[in-house]
């Protein structure tokens, strides 16, 4: 025991011993400086630095952004953003998935259309006045030829199936029956007052749309805040409109029947922010609650 004692002893006094540190010229030995230090000093001045820089590291790495390129490290806002993309890249996904839906309708459509043509038809020719119109003239054009096309497909589709005519019979709206487009959770009403004329419908993915009652779809189109839209024209001055589907099956000129599938449901068009059916229902020119009609 009265050995460790001494040796401890010798230790303090070699930590408590006084060094003088000179500082010199090298040309000139002229001293500059002289500083009286000893180890135990010495030893407390690097142990302060050290808990110092510690510190330091810490709440720069606690406390700034520092901390999220730690390995392993990731902040809430991260989080945040991660989820975010990997939202937008479902959404693409989804909005692929409706395009190729889409593009494989029209192939069909085109396909069909082709088969119907004569064999002896020759290729159209455009005629130089077509040629030299701007985008805005042929615009127009394009326009005034979709509305007469479909005018005419329209009144070919009557003539050739009058005994089905659904315009002959007038009943008042609460005397017919209707079919539910789809049917699921409504999430948003009808609200004449936010420009909302009808109501939005929740439905699983790929679910067909029906035709609420017979009819003729005089509109098949996409347009850029709705998307892909089918209307169909009823009678007794009844219209429905199928908004936001991710897929057409019934070009313009179609006769359908209440319930036929006339579209897949989907996310198209600027002012759909989910998979659903915005449903539409018009009497006499006029928007009305399709849930007073109608069992979602």
């Amino acid at each position: 025991m009265e050995e460790k004692t001494g040796r401890w002893e010798k230790w303090r006094e070699k930590l408590q011993h006084a060094y003088r540190l000179v500082i010199m010229r090298d040309e000139t030995f002229e001293e500059v400086g002289s500083y009286k230090l000893n180890l135990l000093n010495l030893y407390l001045v690097l142990s302060t630095i050290v808990v110092v820089v510690a510190a330091l590291v810490f709440v720069l790495i606690a406390f700034t952004p520092l901390k999220s390129y730690l390995p392993g490290q990731v902040n809430g806002t991260s989080k945040r953003e991660v989820i975010q993309l990997n939202r937008e890249i479902d959404s693409l996904t989804q909005t692929m998935s409706d395009w190729q839906l889409v593009m494989q309708a029209e192939k069909n459509r085109l396909m069909q259309r082709l088969d119907e043509l004569p064999a002896d038809t020759e290729p159209a020719t455009i005629p130089d006045s077509i040629l030299q119109m701007d985008e805005l003239e042929l615009a127009e054009v394009d326009e005034q030829l979709r509305e007469e096309v479909q005018i005419d497909q329209i009144g070919a589709a009557m003539r050739s199936a009058p005994s089905r005519n659904p315009f002959q019979n007038k009943k008042r709206l609460e005397q017919l029956f209707f079919v539910a487009p789809v049917t699921g959770e409504i999430s948003a009403g009808y609200s004449p007052s936010k420009n909302h004329n009808g109501v939005d419908v929740l439905a699983p993915k790929n679910t067909p749309v029906k035709s609420s009652l017979d009819g003729y779809v005089f509109l098949s189109d996409w347009t850029l805040e709705t998307g892909n839209t089918i209307g169909i024209q009823h009678g007794n001055n009844i219209i429905t409109f199928y908004k936001h589907n991710s897929a057409l099956l019934k070009p313009v000129g179609s006769f359908v029947k209440a319930g036929e599938a006339i579209a897949i449901i989907g996310n198209t068009g600027t002012q759909s922010d989910g998979p659903h059916l915005h449903f539409e229902l018009w009497y006499n020119g006029k928007a009305v609650n399709p849930v007073d009609y109608i069992s979602f």
